[in-house]
């Protein structure tokens, strides 16, 4: 097995994490209600949600639990989808509307729900702000808090220039949205918290299992190089790091990183001044920047995209400029950890779900806002599998498309597109 897959990125989660035990690969044959492709969010989520239910559920990690993008996320509590309602109705109808955006908030509520059923310890704090550049963008925070409360929201408050020193120690912006009911959390112990409360529940993960097949049929099996599962149900909840194990779903989206960097702790009155009220924060730019306090007062700055999944050579000096031009008080600060993950981009930028046949669910492309969707898809997969579909085909009825110009063309067309868009971020229009 690959040393890069038998341990954690050298983040700070990694560093930080709660103790979690090492659970063996899969060796020999196996027999399950439903087999889950994938320990991050989307297949604990689903595993656990299916174990309160009663089901024998068998979950296949190629690395360890929360290895991928669920352990080294930005760890913020971001409600609604990359794509917005408004976006959704103009593209797929009112209905699709009302039907996607009914659920828009859910996924935080779930992770709420999880962290206080199970005592998950992980940091969990309230409250995340976008943060806006222009008065262009502080309209469209605006237009985003009308749209939110039209679908239920009711804990959103709009900052002018004035009220960010209670938010942020930085002139960069005009003002803000302040989301009450988003929040941020460590995310890496957020995934062994919940992957702890589904093994308590009879539930079984074997790591360093990396899936080489999955066998469609009345009852699909799925192989690993030293074992299989035969299971009546299967989800393929790899996303960003599924890979070409199912060229169908591969070809529909494509993985991106984002790099994050995390300073030395910091003297804790001056972290409290940085963010006042312990918000975490991401601005308005389509690629855009985000950033928070951790527990023990450490600034965990994130940043830049870079797509086809490439690792970048030096990622402090990727973010290091960021950081310390919207806080230039911390300038030569001491970077503690650096590093990089994939996430799931799609060509709509909204999620993809649906069914291989008939007994084979899948779950992807969260296109950034995969913290909450991913819990939201767990609760979905598991309506589905227990025959309760109304609300995953809503999700699963939105059009997939592959990403033109197939695997040569699409990562030079997308960094194209970001080039475009990022110097529309410079230029404020």
């Amino acid at each position: 097995m690959s040393e890069t897959l038998s341990r954690h990125t050298g983040s700070y989660y990694a560093a930080s994490a709660n103790p979690t035990p090492k659970r063996p690969a899969l060796d020999g044959r196996q027999v399950a209600d439903v087999c889950v492709i994938g320990a991050g969010y989307t297949g604990i989520s689903t595993a656990l949600h299916l174990a309160e239910a009663g089901y024998k559920v068998i979950v296949l990690e190629a690395a360890r639990v929360g290895w991928g993008a669920s352990g080294r996320n930005g760890g913020q509590i971001v409600n609604s989808y990359s794509r917005d309602m408004d976006v959704i109705e103009a593209r797929h109808g009112k209905e699709a509307a009302r039907r996607i955006g009914a659920m828009a908030f859910e996924g935080g509520r779930i992770i709420r729900e999880r962290i206080a059923k199970y005592d998950i310890q992980c940091d969990l704090k309230d409250g995340n702000v976008f943060a806006a550049f222009t008065q262009k963008q502080l309209d469209e925070m605006a237009a985003k808090k009308a749209l939110w409360e039209a679908y239920g929201h009711t804990g959103l408050k709009l900052i002018d220039k004035a009220g960010m020193q209670d938010i942020v120690q930085s002139d960069a912006y005009v003002g803000a949205l302040l989301d009450n009911w988003g929040g941020h959390i460590h995310p890496l112990n957020l995934a062994l918290g919940e992957a702890a409360a589904f093994e308590s529940l009879g539930g079984v993960i074997y790591e360093q299992s990396p899936v080489t097949a999955v066998i469609e049929g009345d009852k699909p099996s799925v192989k690993t190089l030293h074992g299989e599962v035969s299971a009546d149900f299967v989800v393929v909840a790899g996303n960003a790091y599924l890979g070409n194990l199912i060229p169908k779903l591969a070809e529909k989206t494509l993985p991106c990183g984002t790099q994050v960097v995390t300073t030395a702790p910091l003297d804790a009155k001056l972290a409290q001044a940085l963010l006042p009220g312990n918000n975490c924060v991401e601005d308005c730019n389509f690629l855009l920047d985000y950033y928070r306090l951790t527990a023990d007062n450490r600034l965990l700055y994130g940043g830049g995209t870079v797509y086809g999944a490439r690792d970048p050579g030096a990622i402090e000096n990727l973010v290091r400029p960021k950081l310390e031009k919207t806080f230039p008080q911390l300038k030569g600060v001491k970077i503690d950890y650096s590093w990089t993950g994939n996430f799931s981009l799609t060509l709509t930028r909204l999620p993809q779900a649906g069914r291989i046949g008939k007994n084979i669910y899948y779950s992807q492309g969260c296109s950034g806002h995969g913290v909450t969707y991913t819990h939201l898809a767990g609760r979905l997969l598991s309506e589905a599998i227990r025959g309760q579909s109304e609300r995953f085909d809503a999700f699963a009825s939105l059009p997939h498309y592959p990403f033109p110009g197939g695997r040569l063309l699409r990562v030079p067309m997308l960094t194209l597109g970001a080039w475009w868009y990022e110097m529309r971020d410079k230029m404020g229009v």
